[in-house]
């Protein structure tokens, strides 16, 4: 019996991103079901695969979706509230006041609203750390998201969850709901080492250990983190975890601009996972990470936006040209992060820090049907010369076109398919305004 594809997308380019780098010409791409049934040229896609339903694009480049490896989808709805300050700062004296009169409902519609950006800037998957998280991935769920997403847990209680031990209940009560689930993977999150208790740190690697779950915690992210961890405990954080013996490759750990040589040779030792998110570290005026030296030790890095409260977008390809230039300038070496090497932190890079990577981030058989198209013919990408080097350099998110997840369609022509974009963007103006009236946008 034939194998029939549903779906064929074609393009001037096809980009793989598998490990040749393979860049194919009038390239496309051909879907059955879920997942990636063929690569190759086009016109022998459409011959071998007759009755497929054809988006065709002459001008187009076809590649990976974006992964992004640490957001707060929801944060999207405090974008521009309160800007220009340092971390503490604007996490005790804004954000965390904020947190505290959050619900439910408000959490699902900001989720909403960062959902339909990363759709339409390329973002494919995200993994995500915050408050009402069940709220979380029944938005991820009801778009067609790719998502990892965890319930963020701390010694003080929670405005979802109250005591601690209701938070731990709900991460298992989460695990249980979304064990099968096709699109959504629960993750245990403790926020980081001075929000969190060696005991429960501890606690929650032995939850994560017994549940193949991945550890996703703030670290090392900015220089009062560190004064506090040794001021508490006598060590950095990265040896804090060490000393509790944490440190492992299910750990995710975000940030990490703050790290010695040591601690560099120690993670890559360990296996840990990092999530760069530099414009967030740019604005926040926490420093810059050395990931040259991590991706040179070994250490696997993807990239993440952060939340847009301190960004201020979701758009990954913003935040690739912008790792791309600051590790130039911060080691004074034009070929420091090559464009090469930050697209796969952008896309295998980003599927590997998930533990994806027989899933997603490359284009190739057999593979999870998760791709964007780009429009090339534009001012802005013309002339082409190496299609890789227009992605980081030049590219914008609002060059995609098309998004393709888990083989479904979600956007055409920049239409989004699976939300009331209008609707969403209304909701988001209206909880806004609650929250200047102070009355929590609920």
């Amino acid at each position: 019996m034939s194998v029939t594809a549903d779906l064929i997308l074609t393009g001037k380019y096809l980009l793989t991103m598998d490990q040749k780098q393979q860049l194919i010409e009038e390239g496309g791409v051909a879907i059955a079901g879920d997942s990636i049934l063929a690569v190759g040229k086009g016109k022998d896609l459409l011959a071998r695969y007759p009755g497929a339903r054809v988006m065709a694009e002459p001008h187009g480049l076809i590649m990976p979706g974006l992964v992004n490896v640490h957001t707060h989808a929801a944060m999207a709805l405090f974008r521009g509230l309160a800007d220009d300050l340092p971390l503490m700062q604007w996490l005790q004296d804004y954000i965390f006041p904020l947190e505290a009169g959050l619900s439910g409902e408000v959490v699902y519609q900001g989720t909403l609203l960062s959902i339909a950006e990363m759709i339409k800037s390329g973002t494919t998957s995200f993994c995500d750390m915050y408050l009402f998280a069940g709220d979380v991935a029944r938005a991820a769920a009801d778009c067609g998201m790719r998502a990892w997403i965890g319930e963020v847990l701390y010694d003080f209680p929670s405005p979802h969850y109250g005591a601690l031990e209701n938070g731990l209940a709900f991460t298992r009560e989460l695990i249980d709901r979304y064990r099968s689930h096709p699109l959504v993977t629960i993750t245990v999150d403790p926020h980081a080492v001075y929000t969190c208790s060696p005991d429960l740190l501890t606690r929650l690697g032995r939850l994560a250990g017994e549940e193949n779950a991945l550890y996703v915690i703030h670290l090392a992210e900015n220089e009062e983190e560190i004064r506090t961890c040794r001021e508490r405990y006598g060590r950095s954080p990265v040896d804090h975890l060490e000393s509790l013996g944490l440190l492992g490759p299910r750990v995710v750990a975000d940030h990490c601009v703050m790290l010695t040589n040591a601690e560099i040779d120690l993670l890559a030792r360990r296996g840990v996972k990092v999530a760069h998110c530099p414009e967030s570290n740019l604005k926040l005026a926490s420093g810059i990470a050395p990931v040259v030296q991590m991706l040179g030790a070994g250490i696997c890095v993807g990239l993440g936006t952060d939340g847009s409260a301190s960004n201020n977008d979701v758009d990954m390809f913003g935040e690739m040209n912008t790792a791309a230039k600051i590790h130039k300038v911060d080691r004074m070496d034009p070929t420091a992060m090559s464009a090469t090497t930050t697209l796969h932190a952008a896309t295998m890079g980003g599927a590997r820090v998930l533990g994806a990577e027989p899933l997603i981030g490359s284009l190739e058989p057999g593979k999870k049907a998760d791709c964007i198209v780009l429009d090339l013919d534009q001012p802005h990408l013309t002339p082409i010369y190496h299609p890789t080097s227009h992605l980081v350099y030049a590219a914008r998110g609002g060059d995609v076109i098309h998004s393709v997840i888990n083989g479904r369609v979600v956007m055409e022509h920049r239409r989004l398919l699976n939300l009331d974009e209008g609707a969403v963007l209304a909701r988001a103006v209206e909880i806004g305004a609650g929250f200047r009236r102070g009355s929590n946008g609920g």
